[in-house]
């Protein structure tokens, strides 16, 4: 009897910024291309800033949806209780691409973690589908997810997804403000985990290429790993091992 056939998961991206905007779409469009034309989105990080904010993410959702051409499914996941939501849950069904947009980090991966929402989406996800995190989206696909407005509070689990990476988004406004301090701290992760800086306008991707270890830089600026000796520049087009996805 031959070996049991194994699918890879899709591929995952981090992106720093840009989520649903004309600068990203060719992100999103590589991401669902050859998928079903069924693009979940969950506003749920941007859920502590009310109603209101989450509007505003469901209708760039829309625009983005309509210049690729595909579905748009809104999953309103706000809380716990949504998160947990059996009928939520079935919206993520035959998903493509399925994006966490951007918001509260922690409360991202807190709200999602260990529901039948989440379950879903890591279901799609290993079946194939494409899985996309803007900003605090980015930082909650990882293992563990510092808040960035209080770096000195304990880090929350993440989604796990990417658990052997660290993400900052947003790296290249935000960094230089950041004291040496603050950037020492989010650049010591546990053993095993590589600390990485997305700037905005640009993603880190696994899973597009043949090694699964291996991920690209695309977008319009860089991607920085960190160390406590320091930043390592990647520029788009750039490759780098960091691991498999999953």
């Amino acid at each position: 009897m031959g070996a049991m056939e194994t699918r890879r998961p899709g591929p995952v991206a981090l992106v720093g910024s840009g989520e649903y905007l004309p600068v990203m779409e060719d992100v999103e469009r590589r991401l669902i291309a050859g998928r079903p034309p069924r693009y979940v989105q969950l506003a749920t990080a941007a859920a502590p800033e009310g109603p209101a904010s989450l509007g505003r993410w469901h209708a760039l959702g829309r625009a983005s949806a309509e210049r690729l051409g595909v579905t748009q499914v809104v999953v309103p996941v706000v809380d716990r209780i949504s998160a947990d939501d059996p009928e939520l849950a079935g919206l993520v069904a035959g998903a493509g691409l399925v994006y966490l947009s951007g918001g509260n980090p922690p409360f991202l991966a807190s709200t999602l973690r260990g529901t039948r929402v989440w379950a879903a989406i890591e279901d799609a996800w290993r079946a194939g589908a494409a899985l996309a995190g803007c900003s605090a989206g980015a930082m909650a696909l990882t293992g563990q997810v510092p808040d960035i407005r209080h770096p000195f509070r304990d880090a929350v689990p993440g989604l796990g997804a990417v658990p052997q990476l660290s993400v900052l988004p947003h790296f290249d406004r935000f960094a230089g403000r950041l004291p040496d301090l603050v950037l020492t701290r989010v650049s010591h992760p546990p053993p095993g985990v590589t600390s990485v800086g997305v700037d905005e306008d640009t993603a880190l991707v696994g899973g597009w290429r043949d090694d699964p270890d291996e991920w690209e830089v695309v977008g319009r600026q860089s991607v920085w790993v960190l160390t406590p000796d320091g930043r390592e520049q990647h520029p788009a087009g750039s490759v780098l091992r960091l691991g498999p996805i999953g």
